[in-house]
This record gives C-alpha cells, sequence and structure tokens, in this order.
C-alpha cells in the first residue's frame, strides 16, 4: 500500500471492492482475526494474511467512502491492530491518516455548501455508515485532536439546529431531517427524521456524547447534547415491556404530534431501544446529568428482559443478539446500578442458543450482519473484557 494508492480515484474490480467493505467484506473478518489475535484465542498468521488481502490493491478514498467502505474502513482496521499494542501496522496506519483527513475535508466543504443552499441532509452526509458521523468515531479515536475532528463535531452541532422549509406552514424540522425513505420498503411521504444509531439521531448524540468524554469539546457542543436529549425525551413512549422510541417521526408524526407506531419494535442496537439507550446513557454520563442517565440504565435494562428480546429473532451486530449484548456489555460497564450486568450471562447464553456454526468464509460471514460480528460479540462473553482492538467503537456504543 501507498500514498497514491490510497490518495486518488481508483479502478477496483467487484472483488477488491468488496474486500473493503467493513460492513460485510474482507475488513470485517480482519477485524475478528486482529480481535482473536490480540486477545490470545487465535493466531497472528491468520490476521496478517486477512489484513494483506485487504491492503494489497489501490484503495478506494473516493467520496462516497466511509467507516464503513474504503480507506476510512481500512484505517480503522491498521487502527485497531495498533489499539491492541501492536506495532506492525502503525506505519500503514499513518499512511492512510491524509487520504482520509482529504476525504472528510471534502465531506464537509459539500456539508456546508447544502446548509447554505437550505437544502435537507441525506444519510450519506451524516449518517455512521457512510457520513460524518462515522468518520468522526474514526477520528475520535484515531486523530481526536486534530482540527478536522473539531470541525465534524460543529458540523454535527449545526445539524441539531432546526430548519424550515418553505411551504410548510411554518412546521419546524430537526436539522438532520432528509427527504428520503428510511428503506424503499418502508415509504416515509414527505421524509422524516431518523431516531436510530445507524442513520439517526442517536448516532449523533453518541459522538457528541463521546467527544466530551474524551475532551474534545468544541462551542455548542453540550447545548447540543441537551438539544438531542430533550428530542428522545419528547418522543419516548412507556409500555407493559418498558419504554421505547419510534424508529423515526414521519413529517404527520411531527405536524400532529402523534405517532402511528402503536409499539415497540425489536430493541436492536440499529434502531430499537437498546441503542438509543446506550446514547441517552453517554449524554448522561458527558453532561453529569445523573437524571438522564439513570432513566437510560433503567430503559437499556428492560430491552434484556426476555419478552423483549423475544422481538429479535437475527442473531446479528445490527439487527439482532449480537449487538444487544455488546451493547448492554459497554452500558454495564458505565451503569450505576447492577441490573444490566446481572442480565449479561443468561443473554450470552440466548446469544449462543441462536448462533449457529460460524461460516467465517461464505455468505454471511461480515461483520455487520453475518457470523464476524456475531462472534466479535462472543469473544466479549468469553473474555467478559472489553474488546482488546477496539472494534465496537465503530458501533458509537464506546
Amino acid at each position: 500500500m501507498s500514498i497514491d494508492q490510497a490518495a486518488g480515484p481508483v479502478t477496483l474490480t467487484a472483488d477488491q471492492a468488496a474486500d473493503q467493505s467493513l460492513a460485510t467484506g474482507a475488513v470485517g473478518t480482519a477485524l475478528l482475526s486482529v480481535e482473536r489475535a490480540l486477545a490470545g484465542s487465535g493466531g497472528w498468521r491468520d490476521a496478517h494474511e486477512r489484513i494483506r488481502q485487504v491492503t494489497a490493491g489501490p484503495i478506494d478514498a473516493a467520496a462516497h467512502a466511509g467507516l464503513y467502505y474504503g480507506a476510512p474502513a481500512i484505517a480503522f482496521l491498521l487502527h485497531a491492530v495498533g489499539t491492541g499494542g501492536h506495532p506492525r501496522y502503525r506505519a500503514a496506519a499513518t499512511t492512510l491518516d491524509y487520504p482520509v483527513l482529504r476525504l472528510i475535508r471534502r465531506r464537509l466543504t459539500a456539508a456546508e455548501n447544502r446548509m447554505k443552499r437550505g437544502g435537507p441532509a441525506q444519510f450519506r452526509e451524516y449518517d455512521l455508515f457512510y457520513g460524518l458521523t462515522g468518520l468522526g468515531a474514526l477520528l475520535l479515536h484515531r486523530l481526536p485532536g486534530s482540527d478536522t475532528f473539531a470541525d465534524v463535531l460543529r458540523y454535527l452541532i449545526r445539524l441539531t439546529e432546526p430548519r424550515r422549509e418553505d411551504g410548510e406552514g411554518g412546521l419546524e424540522l430537526p436539522g438532520w431531517w432528509v427527504p428520503h425513505d428510511p428503506d424503499r420498503l418502508l415509504p416515509t411521504p414527505g421524509g422524516h427524521a431518523n431516531l436510530g444509531m445507524a442513520h439517526g439521531a442517536a448516532g449523533v448524540l453518541a459522538l457528541l456524547a463521546l467527544g466530551i468524554s474524551h475532551g474534545r469539546i468544541v462551542d455548542g457542543q453540550a447545548e447540543a447534547v441537551e438539544t438531542l436529549g430533550s428530542w428522545f425525551d419528547r418522543w419516548r413512549q412507556d409500555s407493559a415491556d418498558g419504554p421505547w422510541w419510534p424508529q423515526w417521526i414521519t413529517r404527520e408524526e411531527l405536524r400532529t404530534g402523534r405517532l402511528l407506531q402503536k409499539g415497540p419494535v425489536r430493541p436492536s442496537w440499529c434502531y430499537g431501544a437498546a441503542g438509543i439507550a446506550r446514547a441517552l446513557q453517554l449524554a448522561g454520563l458527558a453532561t453529569g446529568d445523573t437524571v438522564r442517565r439513570a432513566t437510560a440504565e433503567q430503559a437499556l435494562a428492560a430491552c434484556l428482559a426476555d419478552r423483549q428480546l423475544d422481538r429479535i429473532t437475527e442473531a446479528g451486530l445490527c439487527h439482532g443478539l449480537a449487538g444487544v449484548y455488546q451493547t448492554a456489555f459497554r452500558a454495564a460497564s458505565d451503569a450505576g446500578s447492577p441490573a444490566i450486568a446481572q442480565r449479561l450471562p443468561a443473554l450470552a447464553s440466548v446469544l449462543i442458543r441462536r448462533t449457529t456454526a460460524p461460516d467465517t468464509e461464505g455468505e454471511g460471514a461480515g461483520f455487520l450482519t453475518g457470523s464476524a460480528g456475531v462472534s466479535l460479540a462472543l469473544e466479549t462473553a468469553r473474555h467478559t473484557a472489553p474488546p482488546c482492538s477496539g472494534w465496537d467503537t465503530c458501533l458509537l456504543i464506546a
């Protein structure tokens, strides 16, 4: 790998592009090998071979790259090796700093131009998988003192400010409102405000809060955390199974203040109460708001009850039990009561029962929804300790 390869436009084969995906490709499976090597449950030969596969060819640092694809994803992988104290890939990680910073600068400029025009945001501009929240998560751990990270924080603060559109009769939209649907099969006429960790306000809140807790603070950051916290307070719902939040707010729901969603869905990391509660706990920890912290911890503990977990039919990190387990593990480490920690052994047992023999090479071997992510969560359960590589920081739960 060279700076020239990493910095400019590149032409990739389909296999090369797939290799550079953290979500579904070789970056994710390499991350599992790295974690196992650092934890002593695997060997470095396998980890080195998987890293070589990811870095052997040209690296995509074009405008569509993000935390879960291309140069930032590979930078995250190489930084994870160093997090565990292994020095071998430090020079390679440093090689990627320049193209990643240049990419983020371009993305910030595009976002600034969009804001000046007064148009709405898109997932790909700001979210965790594709956008500046995810790129900021990388910088928080890789280059936390950089001016670029400070500018990402300033951008996210602006994203919490309300905006109005012509012809809306004075309807105030949150700054992260998007005009498109959350999914092509789930129409939201007129757009929506996403609340989840993967594509919505919870991810923005988590990064702003983690920045404060790490001492990376810019003007308006605490106020933005409070703004987002108040948004979640407004839309919180209570049920016999515990608190829950809608996955998103439509234009009609925002106008009337009444939800169309009748009850809680699966309490997943990506869209459900588990991820949202962890973001709110991080906010409480960052700002010293003990009430918000305790309320969030109670909500997360409620997610771990059997009736809630029965809504989850998958094992993976994004929608499934592995993501709930890893989120709960991180939350338990910060919690003021033992309620979450007491549920972890039972949750690990449920995850193991629902997990088939890992297929680390075939379809479904990826990080977000496949066996690599499940295996990483099971590594945490096996060692009852935080990941040596810090792999779960890309989920914004730590």
